[in-house]
Formats: C-alpha cells, structure tokens, sequence
C-alpha cells in the first residue's frame, strides 16, 4: 500500500514539533525545501511558508508571541 505524502501544513508541523524554537518565514522555507517543496521561485515560496505558518497559527500548534512581528513558536 503506498502511503501518502504529507502536504506542505503537514512537512512543516512536524519540523515545528521536532525542533521548536522560534519560525519565521525564512526559516520555514528552508524547512520546507528540506521537505521536498520545490516553488517557482523565492516569492512563491514566502507566500507558501507564511499561509503555512498561519494556518498552523490558526490551529493552535504554534503563537505568535509578539503581534507586531511575524514570528512564531510552538504553543
């Protein structure tokens, strides 16, 4: 049976959960170039990493601890 792959929410969650500490969007695209997402280019990607981070917000996995700045933790 083949397993499905995970999508980018899911690839960077689980990142997030295995190393903690503070994501910006910077550093959840190098995790999600690890995980295999291959954007067009550097704009895409940004916008794939900073939708992915608010969801993730959105779900409660991760805060963001200062409302000024775009930078995220685990909850």
């Amino acid at each position: 049976m083949t397993e499905k792959p995970l999508t980018h929410k899911q690839a960077l969650a689980a990142v997030i959960q295995a190393l903690g500490g503070t994501w910006d969007t910077e550093r959840a695209v190098l995790a999600l170039r690890v995980s295999g997402y291959r954007p067009a280019n550097d704009e895409a990607a940004g916008k794939e990493a900073r939708r992915n981070l608010r969801e993730l917000a959105d779900e409660g996995l991760i805060v963001r601890p200062e409302p000024d700045q775009a930078v995220y933790r685990l909850a």
